[in-house]
């Protein structure tokens, strides 16, 4: 069965773009209301030491995790040779975070624990 998307009459709201009108071929129609999504994000934000100070390359790498849709922030602390990421743990867990920034190059230590 074949479903097509087709214009509203005036009656229903030509203009209002909340229902969508299908018609199966049927002599049936069915107008469906349009439903918007909150969508939330749980974040999450975990902390690593890292053992040697990031090479450009790795830099560079760590740049482009910051492009990769569910990771929001990613914030380093060279003092305390730390990193932070915060994350949309709907789409990620904290050992698929941990394997992006080592596939940077960066060598990761112990995981700390966030107060």
């Amino acid at each position: 069965m074949i479903v097509r998307q087709r214009r509203l009459p005036q009656s229903v709201g030509e203009m209002n773009p909340k229902y969508i009108r299908f018609d199966d071929g049927s002599k049936g129609l069915l107008y469906l209301q349009r439903g918007r999504q909150k969508s939330q994000m749980t974040q999450l934000e975990v902390a690593y030491r890292y053992r040697r100070p990031p090479a450009e390359a790795t830099m560079r790498a760590l740049d482009s995790v910051r492009e990769v849709y569910g990771v929001r922030r990613i914030i380093f602390n060279e003092d305390e040779r730390t990193i932070r990421v915060e994350f949309d743990a709907s789409r990620f867990k904290e050992p698929v975070i941990a394997d992006l920034l080592r596939r940077t190059g960066l060598d990761l230590g112990e995981r700390l624990v966030l107060a």
